[in-house]
């Protein structure tokens, strides 16, 4: 089976040469999703992570799926300091469903005013 290229008009258009997600047999494959542009933006790591999780459930529902599907995260942060804020949001949203997950410290992400970036395999 083929890869599907996916962009999805309920979400920003993506900033550089990528696309949203790939979609291959029944698992989508999302691209580093932030919380540029949205309110969210300038908030805590908390409100950014949840902008996200708005942006991924977005384009869930759009493939008939959810964030309960959610296989395995890639996150990125900018400030370990603010890791059980955020580690606390995430259970939050999670509740029973928690998938497998990375976490990694990078120096910056591709705005200052970015804490956050998250790569999600959602299965569809």
């Amino acid at each position: 089976m083929k890869a599907i290229r996916k962009n999805y008009d309920n979400i920003d258009k993506p900033v550089g040469p990528y696309v949203h997600a790939v979609k291959h047999n029944n698992l989508l494959y999302l691209s580093g999703l932030s919380a540029f542009g949205s309110l969210a933006q300038t908030q805590t790591i908390e409100f950014q992570a949840k902008e996200i999780f708005k942006q991924i459930e977005k384009i869930a529902k759009v493939e008939k799926s959810s964030l309960k599907n959610i296989i395995k995260v890639t996150i990125f942060v900018t400030d370990f300091e603010r890791v059980d804020e955020l580690r606390t949001t995430l259970f939050e949203i999670y509740k029973e469903n928690l998938p497998a997950s990375s976490l990694v410290q990078v120096n910056k992400l591709f705005h200052p005013d970015l804490k956050v970036e998250i790569e999600a395999v959602v299965a569809v």
